[in-house]
């Protein structure tokens, strides 16, 4: 969790994880029957019950804290400083009970392998084990080794188990979001590409078109000029509409939009009348690439005549000018081919025998 944050937006294991981790108090009921039973002062048993429940309250408090802490660095500080209070709590409680403090051991690793660094909490675990089997062996009572020896075993086993998925599945988190973030940071370029390309394609062919007619036409070189800052504005929409995700290409428009730019150019356009013929899951596709496809007739074919057709999953156009060669493809024809790839298509571009270029898209 990060300051910016809110509380609320925390993972529900982060929040809610101690109410796991205090069902399993129920097993300090075994240190508990060692305290009240043998020949025990009553001073004893009430240092032993007083060691066994701040323990308690300790192992709950530090898991509630881990899950509130913002940083690994914090949850380091609280877990070792906790762990160290544990520690000194269960040794209390052995002066008092001896082998049976040994049932307390498995909180240790428990805690070790949720708040320290792996390797610290492997050492903590291999230490533990060693304790819950030597100290009852060698008090002669091998049963005791055996028991403790397997939970402490199991318990270290389950929660380094854990703790690795819970690792991993963070690290896949965090590298799905950093692929998002790229991914959306490659749309965002592709489109602003895409949208300033065509725009100022347009801008630069009107503002040509006015130099040439403001003493031959003033009235229509004025018309030109109103044009051109009506695509301003609406190519500075475009652009904050891009760039907040919420610019949807529509193939009438572009089609509009076509006729245009290429009459301002100079080029003969022949155009097809219905968009609609077009499949609509692939209409935002194939009006990108329209886009992009008459934006390089404009500016760097030289062409004469643009044709451009439509089929329901097609899209070809077409110029008679001086060809693309095949290693001019820059940063549009790239982002072109892969918005077609994402969306299952294929781009192509050759050379048709009469000269000029011609850019199929399918899909």
């Amino acid at each position: 969790m990060t300051p910016e944050t809110p509380p609320d937006a925390r993972d529900p294991w982060d929040r809610y994880g101690w109410i796991m981790a205090a069902v399993w108090l129920l097993f300090l009921i075994f240190p508990l029957v060692g305290t009240f039973t043998g020949d025990r002062s009553v001073e004893a048993r009430i240092v032993a019950t007083a060691a066994i429940g701040a323990f308690a309250g300790v192992y709950v408090w530090t898991f509630v804290r881990v899950g509130a802490a913002e940083t690994p660095g914090e949850v380091g500080r609280i877990g070792g400083r906790a762990l160290a209070l544990l520690v000194g709590l269960t040794l209390t409680a052995g002066t008092v009970i001896q082998i049976e403090a040994l049932g307390m051991t498995p909180f240790l690793v428990s805690v070790a392998m949720f708040v320290l660094p792996l390797r610290r909490a492997l050492w903590v675990g291999g230490t533990c084990l060693v304790a819950a089997v030597a100290i009852p062996l060698a008090a002669g009572e091998p049963v005791a080794a055996l028991a403790f020896g397997f939970i402490t075993l199991a318990v270290g086993v389950a929660t380094g188990t854990v703790r690795i998925l819970d690792e991993r599945t963070k690290q896949s988190r965090l590298h799905g979001e950093e692929l998002a973030l790229v991914s959306e940071r490659e749309r965002v370029a592709r489109d602003v590409h895409d949208v300033l390309g065509h725009s100022l394609t347009a801008v630069s062919v009107k503002a040509q078109l006015a130099e040439r007619l403001i003493d031959q036409d003033p009235e229509r070189a004025r018309a030109e000029l109103v044009e051109i800052q009506a695509l301003a504005r609406q190519s500075l929409a475009e652009i904050r509409a891009t760039v907040a995700g919420l610019r949807m290409a529509r193939l009438d428009e572009e089609l509009a939009a076509a006729a245009t730019v290429l009459a301002g150019a100079g080029i003969a356009a022949d155009l097809p009348a219905e968009p609609e013929r077009v499949d609509p899951r692939h209409r935002p596709v194939i009006a990108w690439a329209l886009r992009e496809a008459v934006t390089n007739v404009v500016r760097h074919s030289g062409a004469r005549r643009c044709t451009v057709s439509l089929e329901p999953q097609r899209l070809v156009v077409t110029d008679d000018g001086r060809g693309l060669p095949p290693s001019a493809e820059g940063n549009g024809l790239r982002g072109l081919r892969e918005r077609v790839q994402a969306a299952g298509g294929t781009l192509s571009l050759d050379h048709p025998p009469g000269g000029g270029t011609r850019l199929e898209v399918r899909l």
